[in-house]
C-alpha cells in the first residue's frame, strides 16, 4: 500500500479490532515490511493513538480504550454490517439490549454517507424481523466478557447452574460463542475437568477474568464450533427436541431454512429430517407451524399437541 495516508487509517482500522496483532500479520496485511508497520506505529503515537506493544509468544500492537480514544473508523461494509446488526437487535436474546440498540443505530445513521442510509433503507424496508421470543435470555456483560476472553485466549472462572439447578464453579479456556435458537452458548475447554464443555450463557453468572492467556485449542475432530455445539445439543438431555420430516430434497431445504432451527439430515432424494436445537415446546412448535415447506412432525407428543393448539386457534381465527 504506498499511500502513507491511506495506510496509516488501514492500520488504525485493524488496531480497533479486540486482539493484538503481531508485526508480521500487520505487514501483511497492508502489504508492507514489518520495519514499516514500526514507523507506522510511531506516527499514530505521535498523533495521540494510544497504540500498545505486549510482548511474548502472544503479544503484538494493539489500540488500548481509554477516555481518549479517537473517533471510530469503519469501513462500508463494516458499517452497514453493524447497522444491520442494531436492526436485529431487538430480537436477539441478551437482556436489555432493544432500547440501547436502537439508541446506537440512530447515532450511527446520522454520520453514514448518503449512499450507506439508503442501502440501509431499502434493507429496512424489504425485511421483516420477527419479535423477540420470551426464552432464558443472556447478560450483555456476561456475552461482552466472554466474547473477549474467547479473542485473547484467556482463561475465566464463573459460576454455572446446571438444569437441575445445582450451582457449581468452573475454570475454562473459552474456545467461542454461538447463538442457536433463541440462546446463546459457550464452548470451552474446562480445566478441572480436561474435556470440552458447553455452556449456556443464561445459566453463567459472577465471571472473572484471569488474566492466565494460554494458547488456543483446537476442537476434537478438526470439528468447527457450530458442528460441536450441533452434537452437543442433540447428544445432550434435558429441553424437549423435535424431529420433523420435510417433504423437500435437504438441498432445497437447506436454502430456505434458517440453521437457528436447528440439523438437516437427508432420508431420501425427495425428503430429509429437521432436528430442533432443545426448547420449550411452545416454542418449537411455533417454530415448525412457521416452515416454508410441507411437513410431518415425528415427535416427540408434546410438541404435536401444541401444534394442534395453534391448528385449531388459527382455524376458528378464519372461520
Amino acid at each position: 500500500m504506498r499511500d502513507p495516508s491511506g495506510r496509516l487509517l488501514r492500520l488504525l482500522s485493524l488496531l480497533q479490532s479486540p486482539r493484538e496483532w503481531t508485526g508480521i500479520e500487520l505487514a501483511e496485511r497492508l502489504e508492507v515490511t514489518p520495519r514499516t508497520i514500526r514507523r507506522d506505529v510511531a506516527r499514530l503515537r505521535e498523533l495521540g493513538y494510544p497504540v500498545d506493544a505486549i510482548q511474548g509468544n502472544f503479544g503484538g500492537y494493539r489500540l488500548t480504550a481509554g477516555t481518549a480514544m479517537p473517533p471510530l473508523l469503519l469501513e462500508d461494509d463494516e458499517a452497514v454490517a453493524i447497522a444491520i446488526g442494531l436492526r436485529t437487535g431487538a430480537t436477539a436474546a441478551i437482556t436489555g439490549i432493544e432500547d440501547a440498540s436502537l439508541r446506537a443505530l440512530a447515532k450511527l445513521e446520522q454520520v453514514l454517507p448518503g449512499r450507506l442510509r439508503d442501502r440501509l433503507t431499502a434493507l429496512s424496508q424489504a425485511t421483516v424481523v420477527p419479535p423477540p421470543g420470551s426464552g432464558p435470555a443472556a447478560d450483555p456483560d456476561t456475552l461482552a466478557a466472554l466474547g473477549a476472553a474467547c479473542l485473547a485466549h484467556e482463561k475465566v472462572r464463573f459460576a454455572y447452574t446446571k438444569a437441575d439447578s445445582a450451582t457449581g464453579k468452573r475454570f475454562v479456556e473459552p474456545h467461542q460463542l454461538v447463538a442457536a435458537g433463541r440462546r446463546w452458548y459457550l464452548i470451552a475447554y474446562d480445566s478441572d475437568r480436561a474435556d470440552w464443555r458447553t455452556f449456556r450463557l443464561d445459566r453463567i453468572t459472577e465471571v472473572h477474568r484471569t488474566g492466565l492467556r494460554v494458547a488456543g485449542r483446537e476442537l476434537p475432530d478438526g470439528m468447527d464450533a457450530t458442528s460441536w455445539l450441533t452434537r452437543s445439543l442433540i447428544a445432550g438431555s434435558g429441553s424437549t427436541r423435535a424431529r420433523v420430516l420435510l417433504h423437500q430434497p435437504i438441498d432445497e431445504a437447506s436454502s430456505c431454512i434458517p440453521a437457528r432451527n436447528g440439523v438437516l439430515e437427508p432420508v431420501n432424494a425427495d425428503s430429509c429430517v429437521l432436528t430442533t436445537y432443545p426448547d420449550t415446546p411452545e416454542y418449537l412448535a411455533r417454530a415448525i407451524a412457521l416452515l416454508p415447506v410441507d411437513y410431518t412432525v415425528q415427535g416427540p407428543p408434546e410438541v404435536v399437541a401444541q401444534l394442534r393448539i395453534i391448528t385449531d386457534r388459527a382455524t376458528k381465527g378464519i372461520r
